[in-house]
């Protein structure tokens, strides 16, 4: 039996260009993270996949830049390990959240990636009260063993030049 963490290595198959396929795919992605249902959203992952939340200060170089998160596949998977312990006291209860995501476009495709945008706003309810966010969220996806697979996602808040009051709702 394999676990979230264990990679594979699977050779990625052809752009994902169907745009109703890809959204199928990003509102399964959204649904899970909404959810909390962190072992099948970690599964959506590519090995190599990075995950970036920039402020505005590092939206072009991350590597040097301070970000919100800038994470990779492993960091991804120890984020969700904290958040299966039920000791990460800021989702203690976990928040009720709720995404909608629009204005899915192509945007490029890079070899075998592909290139998404979409527009988002999530809803966020904690005892403390609504927190709203949107913005924009820049995917790059691949087929890996017939499956869609996120190899990249970019989160740029519209509020990203601000103090953030709560990361909750960022997995």
């Amino acid at each position: 039996m394999t676990t979230a963490a264990e990679t594979t290595v699977a050779e990625p198959g052809p752009a994902v260009t169907d745009l109703e396929e890809i959204a199928r795919f990003l509102y399964r992605e959204a649904r899970l993270a909404d959810e909390h249902d962190y072992d099948a959203w970690e599964q959506l992952w590519t090995d190599d996949a990075k995950y970036w939340v920039p402020t505005s200060d590092s939206l072009l170089a991350p590597e040097t830049q301070m970000s919100v998160i800038y994470d990779n596949r492993r960091r991804i998977g120890t984020r969700l390990q904290q958040l299966r312990t039920g000791k990460r006291y800021a989702q203690a209860p976990p928040s009720n959240l709720r995404r909608v995501v629009s204005n899915i476009e192509i945007l490029d495709t890079e070899g075998t990636d592909t290139v998404v945008g979409a527009n988002f706003m999530l809803f966020e309810s904690k005892p403390r009260g609504i927190e709203i966010w949107a913005g924009r969220t820049t995917y790059r996806l691949r087929r890996v063993a017939g499956e869609v697979k996120l190899a990249a996602k970019t989160v740029v808040l519209v509020n990203n030049a601000e103090a953030i009051p709560t990361l909750g709702f960022l997995i």
